[in-house]
């Protein structure tokens, strides 16, 4: 099995060596990630620049690639040819440093690294891990235990690749911010809703009118529904969501199916009179 390892933390993240340790045992592991933090930048991508690659060794002493791009980036590095010989089996991303729940989802680089190994044809999972101060942020202070998660993903990974499982899913997983030895149970979950707590801070005003503004920080909340991702981590248990990314709302066609769009265009559709 070759399994491609990324992340949105950089190369250099303890969570993306704990992934890398974990899944060794499966066959080969290929690392392609972003050279530093790349956090939050969701499905972003680099088209209007070359983008750079450098080997770099890991702590295990095999090498892995930094790139200057996105996860997205790294992912397509690797279906392009970067690690040579033949594309990975499965895309797994992560451990990220923080959660990733609800709607953070679509926020979240780790999520989109996995993504875009789903559209490009092969499994995927995201992997997040809460610190063991239970921060939202990701923080200087903020500790971290990934034997857990990292041990339970190693299991995951033949489940994701066996030839019954959906190809257009990828598997969501958070784990709880305890010991490893205190996650007792897996359970699958859907996706909850978030409540953002932003807030519009005004930090500095200079000449000509201009004005620097935090508008992201203060810890966010949630609904508290049973059977979310949020309740899971709650409860001490880890969370795995499928996800797929099919947004077409097919009861919003066929409601606009029943309005004549073609009459706003006007008498004369193709705009020549």
């Amino acid at each position: 099995m070759h399994i491609l390892v990324t992340n949105d933390d950089g190369i250099d993240s303890p969570g993306l060596f704990a992934l890398k340790q974990a899944l060794d045992p499966l066959g080969e592991v290929s690392v392609i990630a972003p050279d530093s933090n790349r956090s939050a930048t969701a499905r972003s991508i680099t088209i209007r620049r070359p983008l750079e690659v450098q080997e770099v060794t890991l702590p295990d002493g095999t090498i892995g690639y930094s790139t200057d791009g996105t996860p997205v980036d790294c992912v397509r590095f690797a279906v392009l040819g970067l690690l040579g010989g033949a594309a990975p089996d499965i895309v797994v991303s992560g451990i990220n440093h923080g959660l990733n729940l609800g709607d953070d989802v679509t926020y979240s680089g780790t999520v989109a690294a996995a993504l875009e190994g789903v559209l490009l044809g092969w499994p995927a999972i995201a992997v997040s891990q809460q610190s063991t101060n239970r921060e939202h942020w990701h923080s200087e202070t903020a500790s971290y235990d990934f034997r857990a998660v990292a041990k339970f993903v190693a299991g995951l990974v033949p489940i994701a690749v066996a030839e019954r499982f959906p190809r257009h899913v990828l598997l969501n997983v958070n784990a709880p911010g305890v010991e490893g030895h205190g996650v007792r149970r897996a359970t699958v979950t859907r996706l909850g809703r978030r409540i953002y707590n932003d807030k519009l801070e005004l930090v500095e005003e200079g000449e000509g009118g201009r004005r620097r503004f935090l508008i992201y920080g203060d810890s966010p909340s949630h609904h508290p529904e049973e059977g979310t991702d949020f309740a899971a981590i709650e409860e001490g248990e880890i969370s795995v969501t499928p996800l797929h990314f099919d947004l077409t709302d097919v009861g919003g066609m066929a409601q606009l199916d029943r309005h004549a769009l073609d009459e706003l265009l006007g008498d004369d559709p193709t705009g020549t009179a």
